[in-house]
């Protein structure tokens, strides 16, 4: 029976993979022929208002300086990219032009319902993928307000309970149900059942939003340093965000620097074979900093766009830790001639406050820009983004919440709310 299950989730998996790819080939189809048929529609535009720009030349043949300085004027207003918007709209246009137009807009509207399906579809997949979160300890929550006549102490009590055991931590814990406290109070509310909602609010506001994505710059070499301990997907983690950069157009150079796991570097040398990137290694326990410095190099000479950096998960003590990571800081910051570039820590989502210990940890030897929580599908407490974000006061990056590339997620804090509150 075990067996037959097993194929029908992979049969199931597979099918899933085969709608993901048909909605990516219909978007691609539709961009592809909405923007032949809007330079179409610009060609025409343009070569008639050009028209117009020989006649007045003509015109002004025969006419005094100050009419040929107006006239010309005018059309060169006539030709700016703004007046030849405006000219579509107002301009008769012959009817076949009229058809080209239609065309577009069915194209347009084709594009943005396939998009929609697609985005309702992601959120739909981030729901289930955060289903233990959901119906764990943040079900329980819920359950607290209903049933309840009174807004009592005692309420708070068993809330501030249910929060520290979902890995929100003490501290963030005090910080949230002060908060609530306030905000009930403050909108006059009486019934226990509206709690839940206002909860929501009050959560959402410890997580930092709208500094999620990695600062990747055109133009000019972008370094993403990656750092973590053994066993929380560092090196999965890698693999995924290469794949999704060089899908994107980038190109993209791994270095392999945790040269004390000889896993590691085949980890990433398989990677680097699925996403057509190539991997910069040294033989197992080399200097982690040559690794480095070769693969910053490697990146310059090929005019890579950027460069992911694996480091060690394991030193024998955390002053080993720090020196070897002040050394890689220093030596990235000499090769780029600045400090601005992306030191990532993963952490595993089901470690809990162990992940904040970590993250503090990590945060003291580099000067950490943002979190990557990995395996969140697999826990149902969920907790521990919100003190990691409130402690560190880094931006989460991406989500990890299952194995497949997709399954790390960017992360967006109205929708993980939505999907572990709903």
């Amino acid at each position: 029976m075990g067996f037959f299950n097993r194929l029908f989730g992979r049969n199931k998996k597979q099918e899933e993979v085969k709608e993901e790819i048909i909605l990516e080939e219909k978007i691609e189809k539709v961009e592809e022929i909405e923007k032949e048929v809007e330079n179409k529609v610009e060609e025409v535009i343009k070569e008639e208002i050009l028209d117009t720009h020989e006649n007045v030349e003509e015109e002004i043949s025969v006419e005094n300086n100050e009419e040929v300085e107006e006239k010309e004027i005018i059309v060169e207003n006539k030709l700016k990219p703004e007046i030849i918007e405006e000219t579509k709209e107002t301009q008769e246009v012959p009817e076949e032009k009229i058809e080209v137009v239609e065309k577009v807009e069915e194209k347009k509207e084709e594009k943005q319902e396939v998009k929609e399906e697609k985005s309702e579809g992601f959120f739909a997949s981030l729901k289930e993928k955060l289903f233990r979160t959901r119906e764990g300890l943040f079900g329980k929550i819920k359950n607290i307000f209903s049933g309840r006549t009174v807004i009592d102490e005692e309420l708070y009590e068993e809330l501030e309970d249910l929060l520290i055991q979902s890995d929100i931590g003490m501290d963030m814990t005090v910080k949230i149900v002060n908060a609530l406290e306030k905000e009930v109070k403050s909108k006059g509310i009486k019934d226990p059942n509206e709690i839940y909602s206002v909860l929501k609010d009050v959560m959402s506001r410890f997580l930092i939003d709208g500094e999620n994505n990695l600062d990747i710059r055109d133009g000019e070499l972008n370094v993403i340093l990656v750092v973590g301990v053994n066993g929380v997907g560092k090196t999965t983690t890698i693999g995924k965000i290469a794949k999704k950069l060089k899908n994107s157009g980038k190109k993209v150079i791994i270095g392999a620097a945790d040269t004390f796991r000889a896993a590691a570097v085949e980890q990433l040398e398989e990677w680097g074979k699925r996403a057509d990137v190539e991997v910069v290694k040294k033989e197992e326990g080399s200097d982690p900093g040559a690794v480095v410095y070769d693969t910053i190099q490697v990146g310059i000479d090929k005019k890579a766009d950027v460069v992911i950096i694996d480091t060690a998960g394991r030193l024998h003590n955390k002053n080993n830790l720090m020196k070897e990571l002040e050394k890689i800081n220093n030596i990235i910051i000499k090769k780029l001639g600045h400090s601005r570039y992306e030191s990532i820590l993963v952490i595993d989502g089901t470690t809990g406050q162990n992940g904040l210990t970590q993250a503090k940890v990590f945060n003291e030897a580099t000067k950490l820009t943002g979190f990557i929580v990995t395996k969140l599908d697999g826990t149902a407490k969920g907790g521990i983004v919100f003190s990691i974000s409130e402690e560190i006061k880094k931006p989460i990056k991406y989500i990890g919440v299952g194995e497949k590339i997709d399954d790390l997620r960017e992360f967006n804090t109205k929708d993980y709310i939505e999907a572990i509150f709903d």
